[in-house]
Parts: structure tokens; C-alpha cells; sequence
């Protein structure tokens, strides 16, 4: 026969406090679900954005990352913060201050300048097709385009915040960015990285297609470009090599190379080496895309270039030799003619599909 083990009747105060536990558990996961709930209401509710490829770019080569699906909500923000110099730790200085349109999204200087008109150490890079790549700046030092987006809010230099909590801190004061976080990302407190995740949305809408060049050479347009640019496309390819750096569709390899630009003045700017610590990367840089080239002038890295013209020279010499030089760049002989058509194919290279990205009549309040 077995015998019954007697109840141990718990105290009243262990009972209340298991209760309690118990009860706040409950609510916890309720909370939770409810919020889960709420950001996937959201994220349902959100109007998806129909990227718009201009005829000479390639749609299979879009990046978007998963976690940062393009958006109409997330796209109009993301217009809103790059043209706000709210986001500059003296109102001075909006993201397209150093990217304007007129100037292929370039600041038309040889090195761009931040609050108090402080001068960086590099010319601004081109901000448009940047939906084609990954790695970002001249350095490839972000990884992402999200990670790009926000990097100059804390450069002492650019927007000269003293670090993101600051930066958010200031967003937070304006209802009206709490509001349109909200609908973007289903929470009005404001995160840097959802900061990030809405300028690169709107940057990836920023293309460049259906030039001259892409109606002639893909769309069989013949009178499209005159024939000494005709010419310059096939120089472009051949005899000026100039496709062994500047491939594809997008007129680069996305690969960093050391054309020997500072070596002649002992002021050498190590370039992705001090990205990569790899001694083969020292003073190599990005390969800038070509496309709307005519209009972002001054041209490399440090801006000293004025002139395509200048810039063809320069590499027809066969670039400035160092002992990290890119074997890809050798002398071409190319002659006084053979330069001026091969200008003539770059200037060939301006198109559409950033037209739209026009500053916002008012910003939130």
C-alpha cells in the first residue's frame, strides 16, 4: 500500500510573489506579441517601391539588402534627412551638400568641405548607381550602403556630431521625424540604423542610364554619338585599356588600384591599405564609375585634375610610377587626336534616372 505524500502548503507572501512572477510573465509575452504584431502591421502596411532601371543598367545586379526591402515610406525619408541640415551639429551642412545633382551628385571641389568650412582630405564620390554596390567611399571602408549613409554624421570634419546618441537626441525634439519613423519602421524612436537604412533607401533610387553611349552601343542607335566619339568608344576599349579598370555596364570593377596619384608630391594618401592592412592596397583606390563623368569634375581622389583632358594625360603618360604601382596601368601612346575623341565618348556617358531627386519643398517640424 502506498502511502499518500502530504501537500506542503507554501507560505502566503512565496505565494503572492509566485503569482506576481507569474502574472508579469504573462504580461511580458503579451506586450511582446503586441509589439511583434505592431511592427509586422507596419511593415504589411508599407507601400513597396518599384525601382525604375534605365535602359543600360542591369536589374540582376541590384544590391538591396534583405533586411532593408525599398519602401515608398523609407525612400521619402531618406529624401528628407540627406537634403536636411538640421542633421549637422550647426545647421549648416546637409548629406547633399557635398552631392549635388548638378555636379553628378559630386560637390564640383577638389576636396569636400563640412561645418565651419572645414576641408577633408578627399573630393567627394559620386552618389548615384551606388545600388550596384556593396563596398562604399573611396577606401571601401563601409561595407554597406547603410553603414556609408551614416558615417560622416560623426566626422568631426563633415557633420560634426560628437557621437549618434547626440545626433538622435536632436531627431527626437522634432515630432515630425517621429511620426515618419513610425510609419517607416513601425517605431517612432529614432535608431541610428534605421537612419541609415532610409538615406540608403533613397540613394539606391539615385541612377544613371540610357545615355549616348548606352542608345549607340546597346540599343543600336547610330546617330546616337558623333563618329570621334564613336572613335573614343573604340580607343575606350582597345589601345586606351581604359576597360581593364572601368568594366561593365557600370563603367568599374568595384576593385581598388594605385595609379600613383600623391607619390610625385610626397603627399600619399594610403588609400585602402589602411582598410585592409594588406601592403599590396597602399595607395590603391575604388575605381569611380564614368558614368556622368563630364559633370563631376575636378577628377581623382584628391580632386587636382580640372579637366578630362588632364585626367587622359595622365594616364596616357602611364600614371605617376611608385613602388605600388598597378600593372594595369602602363604608358599608351596615344595621340593628340586619339585623346580628343577619346574625351569626346566620356562626354557621351551623362543619362537619366536622377532627375527626381530634387530637394523637399518643407521639412518635418
Amino acid at each position: 500500500m502506498k502511502l499518500a505524500t502530504p501537500k506542503t502548503e507554501l507560505p502566503p507572501s512565496t505565494q503572492l510573489r509566485k503569482a506576481v512572477s507569474g502574472a508579469l510573465a504573462i504580461c511580458a509575452v503579451m506586450v511582446l506579441s503586441s509589439w511583434i504584431a505592431t511592427l509586422a502591421a507596419n511593415a504589411e502596411s508599407a507601400t513597396e517601391y518599384k525601382l525604375k532601371i534605365p535602359f543600360g543598367l542591369e536589374e540582376t545586379a541590384v544590391v538591396i539588402p534583405a533586411d532593408n526591402p525599398l519602401t515608398t515610406e523609407k525612400v521619402e525619408l531618406g529624401r528628407l534627412l540627406v537634403f536636411d541640415k538640421r542633421l549637422s551639429q550647426d545647421n549648416t551642412i546637409a548629406c547633399m551638400s557635398c552631392h549635388l545633382a548638378k555636379n553628378a551628385f559630386t560637390d564640383g571641389k577638389p576636396v569636400a568641405t563640412g561645418i565651419r568650412g572645414q576641408k577633408g582630405g578627399r573630393s567627394a564620390p559620386a552618389s548615384f548607381n551606388r545600388v550596384f554596390s556593396s563596398a562604399q567611399f573611396w577606401d571601401g571602408r563601409a561595407a554597406t550602403l547603410e553603414a556609408q549613409s551614416i558615417g560622416p554624421f560623426t566626422n568631426p570634419i563633415e557633420h560634426g556630431f560628437a557621437n549618434y546618441d547626440v545626433m538622435i537626441a536632436k531627431m527626437m525634439k522634432i515630432p515630425g521625424y517621429r511620426k515618419l519613423f513610425k510609419e517607416a519602421f513601425g517605431d517612432e524612436n529614432i535608431k541610428i540604423e534605421n537612419v541609415g537604412k532610409a538615406i540608403a533607401s533613397f540613394q539606391r533610387t539615385i541612377l544613371s542610364g540610357n545615355s549616348p553611349a548606352d542608345r549607340f552601343d546597346q540599343g543600336g542607335e547610330a546617330g546616337a554619338i558623333s563618329e570621334e566619339a564613336q572613335h573614343g568608344l573604340l580607343l575606350f576599349r582597345e589601345k586606351a585599356r581604359c576597360t581593364k579598370c572601368h568594366s561593365g555596364f557600370n563603367f568599374t570593377d568595384e576593385k581598388f588600384h594605385n595609379a600613383g596619384i600623391g607619390w610625385d608630391t610626397n603627399t600619399v594618401d594610403l588609400g585602402r591599405y589602411m582598410v585592409s592592412k594588406n601592403p599590396e592596397d597602399i595607395g590603391a583606390f575604388k575605381t569611380p564609375t564614368l558614368r556622368e563623368i563630364a559633370r563631376s569634375a575636378p577628377y581623382m581622389h584628391d580632386g587636382r585634375f580640372k579637366t578630362l583632358e588632364e585626367v587622359v594625360n595622365f594616364y596616357n603618360q602611364g600614371g605617376i610610377k611608385n613602388p605600388h604601382m598597378d600593372p594595369l596601368v602602363i604608358p599608351l601612346e596615344l595621340t593628340d587626336q586619339e585623346k580628343h575623341d577619346l574625351v569626346q565618348f566620356l562626354h557621351t556617358l551623362n543619362g537619366e534616372g536622377w532627375q527626381q531627386a530634387t530637394a523637399p519643398k518643407a521639412f518635418p517640424k
